[in-house]
């Protein structure tokens, strides 16, 4: 257990930015996974909507520094890759 004040100050920080940093990549986690289903369901405009809207969240993700910036490129351009199969 931390002695000094900033030291404790710093483990309080930690934990709330831990969570907040976890609601984040939860929500990341479930566009990613809504884009996946309507991918699988082969529903082009729900697809459409679902990737642009995983996009922005894996984006902000990236930005905030929850998710890496290459691992949020990766992600988003898979996912793109499987839109664009759907619609050849």
């Amino acid at each position: 257990m931390a002695n000094i004040k900033s030291a404790k100050t710093r483990i309080k920080r930690n934990k709330k930015r831990e969570k907040i940093n976890l609601d984040r990549l939860n929500a990341v986690r479930t566009e990613e996974k809504k884009a996946r289903k309507a991918i699988a369901a082969g529903d082009k405009e729900a697809a459409k909507t679902a990737v642009k809207s995983a996009e922005a969240a894996l984006a902000r993700a990236a930005g905030k520094g929850t998710v890496h910036k290459k691992t949020a490129s990766r992600h988003t351009s898979r996912l793109v890759q499987a839109l664009k199969k759907l619609f050849s």
